[in-house]
């Protein structure tokens, strides 16, 4: 992506959602949401502008699951 990509995830029900982006040191970027979401789909932006080209990870962590996918930034 460049330089910004969407993240989608979608709810079976009201939940708290925490979605954190991080480098392949384990460092923590940002974090995108940590809030309480209703259910259904939902997209958040992340605008990744001001940091260096390479791979990241975001992690979305609900009150049932993690889910952590990469990424990979170019400029």
């Amino acid at each position: 992506f460049n330089p910004s990509t969407t993240i989608r995830f979608a709810l079976p029900e009201r939940m708290n959602v925490r979605l954190k982006v991080f480098n392949l040191l384990g460092q923590s970027v940002t974090t995108l949401i940590s809030e309480s979401r209703d259910a259904g789909s939902h997209a958040i932006e992340f605008n990744a502008e001001d940091l260096p080209s390479g791979l990241y990870l975001y992690r979305l962590e609900t009150g049932t699951s993690t889910i952590t996918r990469r990424m990979t930034l170019m400029k």
